[in-house]
């Protein structure tokens, strides 16, 4: 994937130079030049800042403060619909693989619930920003005991599921990207930075086929409450909440340990 064109590398004070270098090296970045997005490296560690008149605040993956540290204190815990969607009862906690893993919120919430999470993100930018958030994090006496239970794996998880070798996961979660419909001040930030960067997850019917072949208990997706069901296959059930659904495809019951 070519991001040259619309990414420039940026340090955001001298002293990080040559780690933004080696990064520039790695994603194939430019270090000056026109471009519509700046990924800086400073003190707080990677960040995706837009540029121009209308850019907004910089999206960055912070676990240990803000909504994700909100939510790991008061977020209710078990009784959370992403942990009666995957599965989580007394003696289960399965094993997940989030196949768009985008920032990582919905698998930290998982892995700090007991779960082993591996997350799969194929966007370069997105995958850099996720990796140095779950370096961070493990360096946190607290924190870093939920990270130990989160794998990444940068790459297209339609290829690495077709071609998965090691143990199957028992639960795969997919929360693709659609076109946004809605002319609103109240889309998320990151969602206004993502989507001219990354697009829509055309290919989310496929992902969800793969899924289904490789998943040993069951399929969840997250969809917006309204939307249709991806790729018109209905779930078995779904889980609604205030302004988001959760389609499940099962395929074997849990039993608890």
């Amino acid at each position: 994937m070519n991001l040259s064109a619309n990414v420039r590398i940026e340090a955001m004070a001298p002293d990080y130079w040559e780690q933004a270098l080696a990064i520039a090296g790695a994603l194939g970045l430019p270090q000056g030049g026109e471009a519509e997005f700046a990924l800086q490296l400073g003190p707080d560690g990677l960040q995706l800042q837009t540029l121009g008149a209308e850019a907004c605040g910089p999206v960055r993956v912070d676990f240990l403060s803000g909504a994700v540290a909100h939510r790991r204190q008061h977020g209710g815990g078990s009784g959370q619909s992403i942990a009666k969607a995957v599965g989580i009862q007394p003696g289960v906690r399965p094993d997940v693989l989030d196949a768009t893993a985008g920032l990582g919120r919905d698998a930290f919430v998982l892995a700090q619930l007991g779960c082993r999470v591996t997350l799969v993100e194929r966007h370069p930018l997105i995958c850099a920003l996720l990796a140095d958030g779950l370096e961070r994090a493990r360096l946190d006496p607290e924190v870093g005991l939920i990270i130990q239970r989160m794998d990444l794996l940068p790459g297209n998880a339609i290829d690495l599921i077709r071609c998965w070798s090691s143990e199957p996961p028992q639960v795969i979660y997919l929360d693709p990207m659609f076109p946004h419909r809605e002319k609103s001040s109240l889309v998320k930030k990151e969602m206004r930075v993502f989507r001219p960067l990354v697009g829509a997850d055309d290919d989310a019917s496929q992902l969800l086929d793969a899924a289904l072949g490789l998943a040993t208990h069951r399929v969840v997706v997250k969809r917006p409450r309204k939307a249709p069901c991806v790729g018109n296959k209905s779930p078995g059930y779904a889980l609604e909440g205030k302004s988001s659904r959760y389609d499940i495809y099962p395929k074997k019951a849990f039993k608890a340990k």
